[in-house]
């Protein structure tokens, strides 16, 4: 039985190879334009604003949810994909890339600072080189989770990734490396990524 399901995967990720290139491709470039993006929001002069939210609530450390939370969502964002879903392996790194790319664009267009009070993150080992102070608008911990929760279609890893995107989001906002506005359009804003990736990816599927 475990033969027949290790045969049955490498028969579909033989069958959609092409398509899985092209979506690594388009992921690298998406990492390529987000570290283009997060050193140019970092170096470019801005200054930090009044929120309503955040002037009513607490700051609190929460720096290991910050960081590993989102290392887990993206590790199980891509695993599920490629062993459970190995037919939609593509589709899935298509949506995650389209989401790294839009976002890349909006930084450019925000030049906000970091709240004032914003903890300061020390990000450890690779997850450094991905790491910005000023990478606000919108948020990525929000919005990558809840993407997973609409695109993928089992009842476990749905609900998982839209109560870590709940979780994440209010971790934002309590340690003020978010403003509101970033989180809260980052759901509205991810939802149009969903609708304009599923135009765009449909004829691969």
């Amino acid at each position: 039985m475990t033969t027949r399901i290790f045969q049955d995967w490498k028969r579909d990720i033989s069958e959609n190879k092409g398509k899985i290139f092209l979506s690594i491709l388009f992921l690298i470039i998406a990492l390529v334009l987000t570290l283009i993006s997060g050193d140019y929001v970092d170096e470019t002069r801005s200054i930090s604003v009044p929120d309503l939210v955040l002037d009513h609530i607490p700051t609190i450390n929460l720096s290991f949810i910050f960081v590993y939370g989102i290392a887990v969502v993206l590790f199980i964002f891509i695993v599920y994909a490629l062993f459970y879903q190995p037919k939609k392996f593509h589709y899935s790194i298509g949506m995650l890339s389209l989401f790294l790319c839009i976002r890349s664009a909006f930084l450019i267009l925000t030049h906000l600072k970091a709240p004032i009070g914003a903890i300061n993150i020390s990000s450890p080992g690779i997850f450094y080189i991905l790491s910005y102070s000023n990478d606000l608008f919108f948020s990525g911990h929000a919005g990558i989770p809840f993407l997973g929760f609409l695109i993928y279609k089992n009842k476990k890893i749905k609900y998982f990734m839209l109560s870590a995107s709940i979780i994440l989001a209010i971790t934002s906002l309590l340690m003020h490396v978010h403003y509101s506005i970033d989180v809260a359009s980052s759901y509205f804003i991810t939802y149009g990524v969903y609708k304009i990736g599923n135009r765009l990816f449909e004829n691969l599927n």
